[in-house]
């Protein structure tokens, strides 16, 4: 197993979990397609405030009010289409 230091809160889809650090970043392990990998938005993931999840997605909302989501992409994942609402 693994351990996090310094966890003010975990969220969990149906395949994955993701801990949003008392920085404010947040670390996903789990099923990588399912919100267990989050490289791909994870250079975004700072000043997160609060977690979200569907069964198989995550959305982060940001000290901005911005919204970051990573997971299964019809389930959450992508929220390319409505992105310039969500700031």
């Amino acid at each position: 197993g693994i351990q996090l230091r310094g966890v003010q809160e975990v969220h969990a889809t149906h395949a994955a979990f993701a801990a949003i650090q008392s920085n404010g970043s947040v670390i996903a392990w789990g099923h990588p397609r399912f919100g267990g990998d989050s490289s791909s938005v994870q250079h975004q993931l700072r000043n997160v405030q609060q977690v979200g999840a569907t069964g198989f997605a995550f959305a982060a909302i940001l000290e901005d009010g911005s919204v970051v989501t990573w997971g299964f992409e019809d389930s959450g994942g992508d929220c390319s289409a409505v992105q310039d609402r969500l700031k």
